[in-house]
């Protein structure tokens, strides 16, 4: 990949210096006015795919038209029989099942603003969503009525309960468990919501950029757990930036996507449901990636040619003895995103899969893609890439002033992908955004000469040692390439001497490994004060649903 010029150090990160190193035909803008809603690119892919496999789950695959049709099905049962009107909140709690696409696509039709609810959630959880997001209506897996059980004398507002078990579509066998529906007295099963549906007359709602599309809710770049207001406008926006960057590197229509990410995470809802769903793509869902066997098993049965993942999830696969048996002939794309890729892993699924991860950058409240490596890359470069067209960044220090190339500060962002703001949280929303309108991250950032982001932290992961700033990144990278390194991780522990100390957490392979030989490793390629001072081993580390490797736990473990 040819790099133009570099930009020289007093130049400005606002100049947008990074277009200089755009592949060639990738436009410095987009035209966030193309479409109106997700549902009228969503209506496209479905006359222009019709007959074409839109999604696979457990040995069944419905085409784009049968989307269609069971979506419009579940569209016009929430209009008739639900009474559900435009900006009502449905809830949907579903792992990744040919139900998912449907529900959601199916709601939005009726014009409803979706709540992605993480399936493995406490009642606790639960109810808070439920009750801060208004939501009338929940779909949820059988396997978690139980937790909605718990969860409903808390929550008032919900009048709606949808059931559904994984074999539903999975079996002409209508024979879901009287079980489920018995902790409720307003449940109806899913195949009667579809049975129903194809007698009512589904009515078109009128969707515009301002609607809100999905109310996601994360801890943000505050902690605070809230929700994006994530608009039709947004995701739209997103999707045409990440095509322009993607498509002359896909083959649309052709494609063959891996989907071990959750779909109710932003990443995997954008990426794979709604971006690759635009392609014209087959969507290979895997419905418990934590089972590596199953889901290589899956994999082996498609010639597929793309996957979406995180660090954790490749490193995972690549330490399964099937794994390099699998046919990589047809595959091209590898995306990353959620947490920093490795080297040492990145360089091993170059060597097994013959191709190159590409990192890629976002946030909930971005809709979320801001950043990504060109597919034109051929070797791991440590960054997040570029920004996208129509997309600004800028590095500010502490005090709200934009710094310069190579000055690292918190990185923020502008462009048609950023939310709205946080449901019903006018503080929250005026704690990450400036009087500018840059939306600040809570990432620690650097911006190099040719216009590459690098993201060295989260602002609340940083360590200080004596004043001096450790970047568990950093230190994690060094330790993952010792041998009998299974996975680390590193955190701040609370020291009298130093305020902070870095201690590492982590799972070895069968191979013996000390402490010693740990820290003497580390004495060779760190700085001292970044040398680990507390080390760990564990039988696994925390993460959140994707495979990110919650460093807060580990905090609160340590101190």
């Amino acid at each position: 990949m040819q790099i133009k010029e570099k930009v020289t150090k007093e130049s400005v990160i606002t100049k947008n210096i990074w277009l200089e190193n755009y592949p060639p035909g990738i436009p410095s803008e987009i035209n966030p006015d193309a479409y109106q809603s997700i549902i009228e690119i969503f209506d496209i892919s479905c006359k222009k795919f019709h007959d074409r496999p839109a999604f696979h789950n457990m040995g069944v695959t419905l085409t784009y038209a049968q989307i269609d049709q069971h979506s419009r099905e579940f569209s016009a049962y929430l209009q008739q029989e639900l009474k559900l009107k435009k900006g009502d909140r449905i809830a949907i709690m579903l792992p990744n099942i040919l139900q998912y696409p449907i529900a959601m696509f199916g709601a939005m039709r009726a014009g409803l603003i979706v709540v992605n609810i993480n399936p493995l959630y406490t009642a606790n959880e639960l109810s808070y969503q439920l009750n801060d997001s208004g939501a009338k209506t929940i779909i949820v897996l059988s396997h978690f009525t139980e937790t909605l059980k718990n969860a409903l004398s808390f929550s008032p507002k919900l009048k709606n309960i949808i059931i559904t078990a994984i074999e539903d579509l999975l079996t002409s066998e209508k024979n879901q468990s009287k079980n489920s529906i018995s902790h409720f007295a307003n449940a109806i099963y899913f195949n009667q919501v579809l049975d129903k549906g194809k007698e009512l007359t589904f009515s078109p709602v009128s969707l515009t950029h301002q609607d809100i599309a999905f109310l996601q809710y994360t801890g943000g770049t505050t902690g605070v757990t809230k929700a994006a207001m994530l608009t039709h406008g947004n995701i739209v926006a997103n999707l045409q930036q990440a095509e322009a960057w993607m498509k002359s590197a896909l083959v649309e229509g052709q494609e063959i996507i891996i989907t071990a990410l959750p779909l109710y995470h932003i990443f995997s809802l954008l990426a794979n449901c709604l971006f690759f769903n635009k392609m014209g793509t087959l969507n290979v869902l895997i419905t418990n990636p934590r089972d590596i066997t199953s889901m290589i098993n899956e994999i082996r049965k498609f010639k597929f040619t793309a996957i979406t993942g995180v660090n954790t999830l490749f490193n995972s696969l690549l330490q399964h003895p099937d794994f390099s048996t699998l046919d990589f002939s047809q595959f091209r794309l590898t995306i990353a995103g959620g947490m920093a890729v490795q080297r040492i892993v990145a360089e091993k699924w170059r060597l097994v899969t013959g191709v190159h991860i590409l990192e890629a950058y976002g946030l909930t409240e971005t809709s979320p893609c801001v950043a990504i490596n060109p597919t034109t890359l051929d070797t791991y470069n440590g960054t997040i890439g570029l920004p996208l067209p129509s997309t600004d960044i800028a590095i500010f220090d502490d005090n709200g002033q934009e710094l310069s190339i190579g000055d690292v500060g918190e990185l923020a962002i502008k462009g048609p992908q950023v939310m709205k703001g946080y449901w019903q949280n006018p503080t929250e929303t005026e704690k990450v955004f400036t009087k500018d309108k840059w939306l600040l991250t809570g990432d620690i950032a650097s911006i190099n000469e040719y216009g590459y982001l690098r993201i060295l932290e989260r602002k609340k992961d940083l360590i200080l040692v004596s004043g001096f700033k450790v970047y568990p990144n950093e230190v994690e990278n060094i330790i993952a390439k010792i041998h009998g390194v299974r996975e680390v991780a590193v955190v701040g522990k609370k020291s009298e001497a130093s305020g902070e100390a870095v201690k590492a957490f982590i799972v070895k392979d069968d191979k013996p490994l000390s402490e010693e030989e740990v820290i003497q490793y580390c004495r060779e390629y760190l700085t001292a004060y970044k040398v680990p001072k507390h080390i760990e081993f564990c039988s696994e580390l925390p993460k959140t649903n994707v495979g990110k490797i919650l460093r807060r736990a580990l905090r609160d473990k340590s101190n």
